[in-house]
């Protein structure tokens, strides 16, 4: 019988945040979301901005459940039973906060490219890509609460 979990690892470039057996991953690819069984395919892929949920062995305790990261870049390949995301930027939905996020969100959707900007394509692409951040952990946040994650 095939092992019905695989380990997986969530590294930034500061900390590593898990390093555990998980059963399903939902990985958000810069093209999509895609699912990870164990015995998948070997794959690897960059990483978009969206939330990355792992479901893990077991219905209760400490092993048991789901847990939610909002991701941003990077990338992630699964070889063997070995899933390794390597994200820019990862936070556990348990660490956010979702009336600091609102109002980053709104100082985000207020701010405008300086007139004096070196590379006003490249400052309009920091904020878009913040608030898009912004974004991101805000609908991790909600989604993880709605679900009891």
């Amino acid at each position: 019988m095939a092992d019905k979990t695989f380990q997986c690892r969530l590294v930034t470039p500061t900390e590593q945040l898990l390093s555990e057996a998980v059963a399903y991953a939902s990985v958000p690819a810069w093209d999509g979301l895609f699912g990870v069984l164990p015995g998948r395919a070997p794959i690897l892929a960059r990483l978009g901005t969206g939330e990355l949920t792992l479901e893990f062995p077991g219905s209760g305790g400490a092993k048991g459940g789901r847990r939610s990261y909002a991701i941003d870049g990077g990338f992630v390949q699964m070889s063997g039973n070995l899933l390794t995301v390597l994200a820019e930027r990862a936070v556990p939905a348990e660490k956010l906060t979702e009336s600091e996020i609102e109002a980053e969100l709104k100082a985000a959707e207020t701010r405008t490219v300086p007139g004096d900007a070196p590379d006003k394509a490249a400052a309009q692409a920091q904020i878009t890509r913040e608030r898009d951040w912004a974004r991101v952990r805000l609908r991790t946040v909600r989604h993880a609460r709605s679900k009891g994650i």
